[in-house]
């Protein structure tokens, strides 16, 4: 395998016979570049090349589930990943177009221990990328990206006879049948189903219809222009459309897919959206009221209600808060056998009798609805206001360049920690603990907390705070607390933002 190089452009001879690979593209727990300014189709297959390589070197049996998401060029980047598992003596079993949980599914339904989901998720077009993993549920984390970029960049992928490609047709009934399982709504919900014209269009309709639910469609037609936003559950443009079509049908929620459907985002029947650590916890009471005495865990950007929910306490839940990041949350609900992991982006992990513990947006949306027929009397605002209140910042993220953040982090979460351990407080309240899995996220004792943690792609910190007093008081910790604190340290950029 020839090395790639990083200095090539399009309408060359050379962009036509060497690869071209940056080095940027390969990030904690996937890898992503923008099509023919930072990978080409060498690229591509080298990539392949050196996953198949990766395989052999771990021992894994190499038979691999290979889908991609509905845009222009991914089944293109498909089949030029493909080439490079079959150069790499892989047994390649190609399920089409595909949801990225579609993917992770045909690794237990077709019994392949590996995956290789071509999408580039919500991110503009331009871009493509590959989720991959080799031990089902859990993706590939940093040191699995870090060994395979090692060995694309060195050129030192191996080619091994006994490559095989296998089509697997109409693998979309199989998984219909996956994640409606047993959901059978007692009632007609009338439910927005919002794709943002991505690949989830395909899928979670009929899904939702099968379930039982009354499906009002937005944006569900397959369209790789995106015409009127990304398929992003996150973005405002999104959930606006999501809350207007909630009110001009009078839906009881709108249900917003991203654009591999691995995430899903909620709008309750006022047309409010309910973040997704706010819907976890939702989840988490209706769980843990029939499985006793569960586990969840959750990022550390997540609300601080999972520690202090009388209800969680009355049914003997535990709560576990872990690094953000959709991989990470896996492979912790993964390790502790949990029965769910939430993830503040909207990322859902269901274990054990829910599912297989990866993340899938319609499994998620799925949990929902049985929630609400659950409680027929309720709407999803009500079950809402039922939470204790809370109020949460905006994700604030002050600069700070990539080459400083962590060692800048560091000293701060030695701060943080050494006034915890000195039983010190914070603007007349105890430090109970501090959590240092991811930056340090510091609790106070009526709940409240406060987070610092680097950006695990911009030169950036996270910084969030969270009060269970008031509006003020949330705003009293930042201002009070957290920004005179980062004040001190002259590596991060200046920071006049308010909340």
């Amino acid at each position: 395998m020839q090395k790639p190089r990083q200095d090539l452009v399009a309408n060359t001879f050379d962009f036509e016979t060497i690869a071209l690979v940056k080095p940027t593209g390969f990030r904690e727990y996937d890898a992503r570049w923008i099509l023919e300014k930072e990978i080409n189709l060498l690229g591509i297959q080298a990539l392949g090349l050196a996953l198949a390589t990766y395989v052999h070197e771990t021992g894994v049996q190499p038979r691999i589930v290979v889908g991609h998401d509905f845009r222009s060029y991914s089944l293109t980047v498909k089949q030029a990943l493909i080439l490079g598992l079959l150069e790499g003596g892989m047994e390649v079993l190609d399920i089409g177009l595909a949801l990225s949980p579609m993917a992770y599914f045909g690794q237990f339904a077709l019994e392949a221990p590996c995956v290789a989901m071509v999408t580039a998720s919500h991110n503009e077009n331009g871009w493509t990328g590959v989720k991959m993993g080799t031990n089902p549920p859990v993706t590939f984390g940093p040191d699995e990206i870090g060994r395979l970029k090692a060995i694309v960049l060195e050129g030192a992928g191996v080619a091994r006879p006994g490559g095989r490609l296998e089509r697997v047709e109409d693998f979309r009934e199989r998984y219909w049948d996956e994640v409606v399982g047993e959901i059978k709504l007692s009632r007609p919900l009338k439910v927005v189903c919002a794709t943002g014209n991505g690949t989830a269009g395909a899928f979670a309709p009929e899904a939702l219809r099968r379930m039982g639910a009354e499906v009002i469609e937005m944006d569900v037609e397959l369209d790789w222009t995106f015409p009127k936003y990304n398929p992003n559950p996150e973005d405002h443009a999104m959930l606006m459309q999501m809350a207007a079509k909630v009110r001009e049908t009078g839906a009881d929620l709108a249900l917003g897919f991203d654009g591999d459907g691995d995430r899903c985002g909620v709008v309750d029947e006022t047309g409010e959206e309910i973040f997704a650590d706010k819907i976890g916890l939702l989840l988490a009471r209706d769980l843990s009221a029939l499985h006793a005495n569960a586990t969840f865990v959750v990022d550390v950007k997540s609300t601080g209600l999972y520690k202090t929910d009388a209800v969680l306490k009355a049914n003997g839940a535990t709560t576990v808060y872990w690094k953000t990041g959709h991989s990470y949350i896996k492979r912790k609900t993964a390790e502790l056998g949990a029965l769910a992991g939430f993830e503040k982006s909207g990322h859902f992990f269901f274990s054990g009798p829910l599912g297989h513990g990866y993340d899938d947006g319609i499994v998620a949306a799925g949990a929902v609805l049985a929630m609400l027929d659950r409680n027929p009397g309720k709407t999803l605002s009500e079950l809402k206001a039922a939470l204790p209140d809370a109020w949460t910042s905006l994700t604030m993220s002050p600069h700070c360049d990539d080459e400083l953040k962590y060692e800048v982090l560091e000293r701060i979460v030695a701060e943080y920690q050494a006034l915890a351990d000195s039983g010190g407080s914070i603007l007349g309240r105890k430090i109970v603990e501090a959590i240092t899995v991811n930056g340090v996220r510091v609790h106070l004792e009526d709940g409240s907390w406060v987070l610092v943690r680097a950006s695990s792609n911009k030169p950036e910190l996270v910084v969030v705070v969270e009060s269970m007093r008031s509006g003020d008081d949330m705003r009293a910790l930042f201002r009070d607390e957290v920004k005179p604190r980062l004040a001190n340290y002259p590596e991060i950029g200046a920071y006049n933002q308010e909340i």
